[in-house]
């Protein structure tokens, strides 16, 4: 009986797969299939009908649907050789036009020109140079004329950064510089720049090449109020070509150094400055660690817009790996979450991908081997009020600086700094032995001045492991280095105070 089921079965199962057969015989393919391109369904063996408008989403020279040979043009083309034939699609391109080599610096002309060397770099359209007739102190602020580039300094856009690179590149190697105005006068914008033509010298001998117009050229800018400008002309049709040739911000391509997941990427200056505005938000910044202590570290970044650095708290907990990222010296790109912590902020919840080292959402070692600057500063200023300008937008989307007034001790939150002749003139000590801060001290100091200064210490031990107590500090002068901090009591006005987390951060020099 058994045997006769099994049989029966067996042939039933025939009669299904014959009968299947049958149909995709007679029906054809639902989709077909066709690898060496010869117009029939490898399946079925019918020929696969052309379409009405082919398609081509993986761009490889083949439609989607009927595998025939096509060429789509590209929406936005892309030509890296210049030779004017579109690398994807092949579609012919206008002849490429070098506007830069066209546009020549005529030293005999009206305009005044200077040359100069440069003192700081901001970013792609911005710069500060060493001069002998502009700007505060010999140093000129400029602003280049005709083009704006991505941000790179306050909320950093994408491609702002190449940008930023590209200018630095050709001014850093370049033999000479000169500066050009448009006119036969300095003229300044309402931030007080110099609005100039930057003409620079690639070797000695060589033309001089415009590199407002090159950074319009390679695509690094967009052209503003060229119209009636000195090189007007030739900023527009160089915008256009790059345009035209995909280059850069026209490429629609992804800026390799730029994060495009939610996080934002900011400069110190711009969280220090505007950081209640980034509260609960995910931030990109870039920086030097400075300190690294019990599952947080301080990193901290120069700007030379303002002559200033600027530190961020950043708490990386118990992530496996980090402590090795972030060592001192190591400059550090981090992504994590801006958080309020105890009257101030922090960065936490870092983004750690061990696995993606060149992910720009991504925590990670960009540089190694750099000096924390420990910046001295003078008690009194210290808690003085300064004046910093802050990057701001107006209604068109374009950036201008505001004057903003801060305390300086605020601006220099998790940064570090350096005092000098410090009299120590009480010593509170943590007693509570079920502290981790037991032996800890406050030092309060007084300068020449009479200018108080709050000095807070990590628990400290000598060299032969024995706890270090306030008479080792009581009535003597000292220097300390540390990293400015925000302190606050469990009643009374919050202030700031120094940390300093080893003997190594003092000199004592006794009275």
């Amino acid at each position: 009986m058994k045997k006769n089921s099994l049989r029966i079965l067996s042939l039933l199962l025939l009669l299904c797969v014959a009968l299947s057969v049958l149909a995709s015989c007679s029906l054809g393919c639902t989709t077909h299939k066709d690898d060496n391109r010869d117009g029939i369904c490898d399946t079925c063996s019918k020929e696969i009908p052309a379409c009405e408008k082919c398609t081509d989403t993986d761009r490889n020279g083949v439609c989607d649907l009927c595998f025939r040979a096509v060429t789509i043009p590209c929406s936005i083309h892309k030509d890296e050789q210049r030779d004017g034939i579109c690398d994807v699609c092949a579609t012919v391109l206008p002849a490429w036009v070098d506007y830069v080599a066209q546009t020549k610096l005529d030293m005999h002309s009206a305009t005044l020109k200077e040359e100069v060397t440069v003192k700081y770099y901001i970013d792609g359209d911005t710069t500060h140079f060493e001069s002998d007739t502009l700007g505060t102190n010999g140093v000129a602020k400029a602003r280049y004329l005709a083009v704006n580039t991505p941000e790179s300094t306050g909320k950093i856009e994408e491609w702002g950064k190449p940008a930023s690179n590209f200018t630095k590149e050709k001014l850093s190697s370049a033999h000479s510089i000169i500066i050009e105005a448009d006119g036969s006068s300095w003229e300044q914008d309402s931030n007080g720049r110099y609005l100039l033509w930057i003409w620079y010298q690639p070797a000695a001998g060589a033309e001089y090449r415009n590199l407002n117009l090159e950074l319009l050229q390679e695509g690094f800018g967009r052209s503003a109020s060229v119209s009636e400008g000195r090189y007007g002309s030739a900023c527009v049709a160089a915008m256009g070509q790059a345009k035209t040739y995909g280059l850069h911000l026209f490429s629609g391509e992804k800026d390799e150094t730029f994060p495009y997941d939610e996080a934002i990427s900011v400069s110190l200056k711009e969280l220090r400055t505007n950081i209640a505005a980034y509260a609960g938000k995910n931030v990109v910044v870039e920086g030097v660690v400075v300190r690294n202590s019990n599952w947080e570290v301080y990193i901290e970044s120069y700007d030379a817009a303002t002559a200033r650095s600027y530190g961020m708290q950043i708490f990386y907990g118990y992530i496996s790996g980090l402590n090795n990222v972030l060592l001192p010296g190591n400059e550090v790109r981090i992504t994590g979450t801006v958080q309020e912590f105890f009257g101030t902020y922090q960065i936490s919840n870092l983004t750690y991908k061990p696995l993606r080292p060149t992910d720009p959402a991504n925590t990670v070692v960009l540089s190694k081997g750099h000096t924390p600057p420990f910046t001295e500063i003078a008690p009194k200023d210290f808690l003085a009020s300064v004046t910093v300008p802050v990057t701001k937008t107006d209604a068109e989307g374009e950036s201008y600086e505001e004057d903003k007034i801060f305390k300086n001790a605020e601006l220099l939150l998790s940064s570090s700094v350096s005092m000098k002749d410090l009299l120590v003139t009480k010593v509170y000590t943590t007693t509570n032995v079920q502290s981790d801060d037991y032996g800890a001290m406050t030092l309060t100091c007084k300068a020449a001045d009479g200018t108080v200064i709050s000095v807070r210490t990590e628990v400290l031990l000598d060299e032969n492991g024995d706890l270090i107590t306030d008479q080792y500090f009581y009535g003597e002068t000292i220097d300390v280095k540390g990293i400015v901090e925000f302190y606050q009591p469990d009643s009374g006005e919050g202030k700031y105070q120094i940390r300093a987390y080893t003997m190594n951060d003092f000199v004592i020099h006794g009275n």
